[in-house]
């Protein structure tokens, strides 16, 4: 455990490090930007892309890649393994490309798919997509960033990319700095994200290429490996990027709320992920590749055990925020947030929604290390289905709730909805003899 806890603490902390410098954006976007239609258009710019890599670039990709490279390098050797990773860099290349080109090219079409709640000609559309066409190179340089973390990780090495997002943060504080030569704060910001991704390219490569684990392109090839990394991949979207979809869900419904419901939802979500990203995102991190070379090994009672104390030092570590969360969310809105632009109208609507979030906080600490024991052993189906089945009652809840509850109503449906999945995760993970 001695091992674990200092990787932990690694990850943990340049996360921490990450949310502290990513509050300090966002008072300068509260302050700037406030809660407006403006603040709409470029939170949904930022979320678009940024929901897109959370679920394909971070969750599904290193449940799929982490386990498989992990067993070619424990079966085959570094230089094999090293060749998987490059032939996989070189398809997310290619796959990255013609998505961004296809985005760019139809981001009139995508604004209207992913935020139907915006109609053209009220000004808030026009400007959604003007600022994602800016923000939506991230996702391809970032889903780069997600390739070479994940070799680093498989390698034990964690600080590179968990200190990759305070680049992200420098770089919209710097740009905002500059936003008198912009047409608005939001352009400067939408600019910032962009640039952002090609900082932490350059971040994470070095790292890599340190360490003698940076892969280069090389034509991909329908490997065994390469057989196994696809299989994976499909059913780890949802398995594993369950939370980030019903994240995702919340921001396209909220946009059929009035205006302000999107920069509310944003500024409850920021407090809640700071929990989030530095326990829940830390263990996932830390544990899967553990798992994986454990299970590779054979060595299933270590891996039970891993697992185990993993799941209960999450929990301690969340309460508090659980508690915090649920008795005095308005007061934590308020304390960070309330200056600028920012009115009382959106305390009251934000503090509501981080007290929603709050009810799920556990759910979602502890979906991490549950789901990386299934991906741990290749089985990234069961998460699927179970991830599936709780979706479709967290949509329903959704329209359900928001009519009494407002935005709040799309976070309490998203913590049902979490509880709901971490429920059958650990039955059937107990059925297994998993932990």
């Amino acid at each position: 455990m001695g091992k674990f806890a200092r990787r932990f603490a690694t990850v943990a902390g340049f996360t921490a490090l990450s949310r502290l410098t990513g509050f300090a954006r966002d008072l300068a976007l509260a302050a700037l930007l406030g809660s407006g239609a403006m603040a709409d258009a470029f939170f949904l710019a930022l979320r678009l892309p940024n929901h897109f890599r959370a679920l394909f670039a971070e969750g599904a990709f290193n449940s799929s890649f982490v386990p498989t490279y992990a067993g070619a390098l424990a079966q085959r050797g570094q230089a094999e393994a090293l060749g998987f990773a490059a032939r996989v860099l070189s398809l997310t290349v290619a796959v990255q490309v013609a998505l961004l080109l296809a985005a760019e090219f139809g981001m009139e079409t995508l604004t209207s798919l992913l935020a139907p709640g915006l109609v053209a000609g009220d000004g808030r559309f026009e400007l959604t997509v003007e600022l994602t066409r800016i923000t939506f190179p991230y996702l391809a340089l970032v889903t780069i960033v997600t390739v070479y973390g994940a070799i680093l990780n498989a390698h034990q090495r964690f600080a590179a990319a968990a200190s990759a997002p305070i680049l992200f943060n420098a770089a919209i504080i710097g740009a905002l700095g500059l936003a008198f030569v912009f047409p608005s704060p939001a352009h400067a910001a939408a600019w910032g994200v962009a640039l952002a991704g090609l900082a932490e390219v350059v971040l994470v490569h070095i790292a890599a290429r340190r360490a003698g684990i940076a892969p280069g392109l090389k034509r991909p090839r329908l490997d065994g490996e390469m057989r196994t990394f696809l299989k994976r991949f499909g059913p780890a979207i949802l398995g594993s990027g369950s939370a980030q979809i019903a994240m995702f869900a919340d921001t396209i419904v909220a946009a059929l709320l009035p205006v302000g419901a999107v920069s509310a939802l944003y500024y409850a979500d920021r407090l809640y992920q700071l929990p989030v990203g530095v326990i829940a995102v830390a263990l996932g991190t830390v544990l899967l590749p553990a798992l994986s070379t454990l299970v590779a090994q054979g060595k299933q009672e270590e891996a039970v055990t891993a697992l185990r104390r993993s799941a209960l030092f999450g929990v301690l570590v969340a309460l508090p925020f659980v508690l915090v969360f649920m008795a005095i969310p308005d007061l934590l809105i308020k304390w960070v947030f309330a200056r600028g632009a920012f009115g009382v109208e959106t305390i009251a609507r934000a503090g509501e929604v981080l007290r929603a979030y709050g009810f799920g906080l556990a759910a979602v600490i502890l979906l991490r290390p549950f789901v990386s024991s299934f991906h741990a052993r290749g089985d990234t189906k069961t998460p699927m289905w179970i991830a599936l089945a709780a979706m479709v009652a967290n949509v329903a809840l959704k329209f359900a709730l928001m009519s009494r509850f407002d935005v709040a109503g799309l976070a309490y449906a998203t913590s049902v909805g979490l509880w709901l999945n971490l429920g059958s995760l650990m039955l059937i993970g107990k059925r297994r003899g998993y932990w």
